[in-house]
């Protein structure tokens, strides 16, 4: 038998240390393990990239972006989060507006100053001009509320709304309807932040999702100017809703037209929408509901 000069009293003492040693190593892992950031389910990583003030109780997850309270993320939309609700991303206003930051054919065109914009029901034009939009008829119902004050309901804040007809036509710009004005309006907020519009549900045009347009402003005075915007942004409609409205008379082209796009390839929305994403009810015959919360920061 081999003899390695240790005595077993030697042998002993070191299996002692060795285990010991091990014990130590194993506690001084699991501590420092708890001190280490725990990732998120998912491991998304637009979610785990940004940065949450507050906590976040509104109950939806948020799906594509998030950001931080201090800028933007090169590329994708910024939502920030502040107290319990999250502040609906920043999108463009699009090329039809209406709210003299862009002119039509006929120069500057601005509704926001005139007689007859305020007003719920959206279906026909106002003013000196004449017409009603066709279509499945859709009521929105947007509740807005403040994230610089605990969320609280907006009220006497002010929304104006657009959108294109069933054809995709935007009133005032598009060819054939340069002389129409329907499918925009305003409304003030009531008691509880909500805003009511009676309108129609906007057609699918080639390279975007059905969506709406809307401007948030502080005030009802404030909304005759868009300098006084606090929020631009759009919201959507989910597709079991969209392909029922299209299926009925009318809407042929937005059956194509809905085929060939997607909320991951459309240009507004394919960095998330979960914010965006108005909750829809009802049916062809009756009419839907679309309600979407919109925070913002005031």
């Amino acid at each position: 038998m081999a003899h390695h000069g240790h005595s077993l009293e030697e042998d002993l003492q070191t299996m002692l240390n060795t285990t010991t040693g091990r014990r130590r190593s194993l506690r001084w892992l699991l501590a420092s393990a708890a001190s280490l950031p725990i990732l998120g389910c998912g491991g998304s990583s637009d979610t785990s990239a940004s940065t949450t003030t507050g906590t976040t109780t509104t109950g939806t997850t948020t799906t594509g972006t998030t950001g931080t309270t201090t800028g933007t993320t090169t590329g994708t939309t910024t939502t920030t989060t502040s107290g319990s609700c999250s502040v609906i991303p920043e999108e463009t206003g699009g090329p039809y507006p209406a709210d003299g930051t862009n002119s039509n054919s006929s120069g500057v065109v601005n509704v926001l100053t005139q007689s007859g914009v305020v007003r719920s029901d959206i279906r026909s034009s106002f003013g000196s001009m004449s017409g009603t939009a066709a279509g499945v008829p859709l009521t929105i119902k947007l509740h807005i509320v403040n994230a610089n004050n605990s969320c609280a309901s907006a009220n006497a804040f002010a929304v104006y709304l657009w959108h294109c007809d069933r054809d995709g036509n935007y009133s005032l710009y598009s060819s054939g309807v340069t002389n129409q004005n329907y499918l925009r309006g305003v409304q003030e907020t009531d008691a509880n932040g909500d805003v009511t519009f009676t309108t129609i549900f906007p057609a699918c045009y080639s390279g975007r999702m059905p969506h709406v347009h809307f401007e948030v402003y502080s005030s009802l005075a404030k909304a005759s100017s868009a300098s006084n915007r606090i929020k631009t942004s759009q919201f959507a409609f989910p597709l079991a809703a969209c392909n029922e409205v299209y299926a009925t008379s009318g809407y042929s082209a937005s059956v194509r037209n809905l085929a060939q796009i997607s909320f991951a390839t459309d240009n507004v929305f394919s960095d998330g929408y979960s914010l965006q994403l108005a909750t829809v009810t009802g049916n062809v015959t009756d009419g839907y509901v679309a309600t979407l919360t919109v925070a913002v920061i005031a």
